[in-house]
């Protein structure tokens, strides 16, 4: 478990946290990351982002009254993979749901 300090970069931690993540954690390796939390949009944001990356978020909560503290379990390659091709299924299935409701609103108008 390794703990990294981001709060000297204020609004802009995103891209060191991903270069923590992908080169100075090991696979299955947890760590954690402390920010400066601004306008609460960053807590979000920052949960996205890891999404996004394909790690696991384990835990997001507040550290203090102006910092945010996120842990992340890095992982493999094949379940960064797998992860990905699974949320790509979930969003093209919601697409597929969402556009006969698309259609049904356009001919009750």
């Amino acid at each position: 478990m390794k703990r990294y300090d981001l709060r000297h970069l204020k609004d802009d931690f995103y891209g060191r946290m991903g270069e923590l993540i992908e080169k100075d954690l090991k696979v299955g390796e947890v760590g954690i990351f402390i920010f400066e939390v601004g306008d609460f949009s960053h807590i979000q944001k920052s949960a996205d982002y890891i999404k996004e990356l394909g790690h696991e978020l384990m835990n997001s909560l507040k550290f203090n009254e102006v910092d945010w503290t996120i842990v992340v379990k890095r992982l493999d390659r094949a379940t960064i993979e797998k992860r990905r091709a699974e949320a790509e299924a979930q969003r093209a299935e919601e697409v597929k749901q969402e556009a006969p409701k698309k259609t049904e609103i356009k001919k009750g108008k």
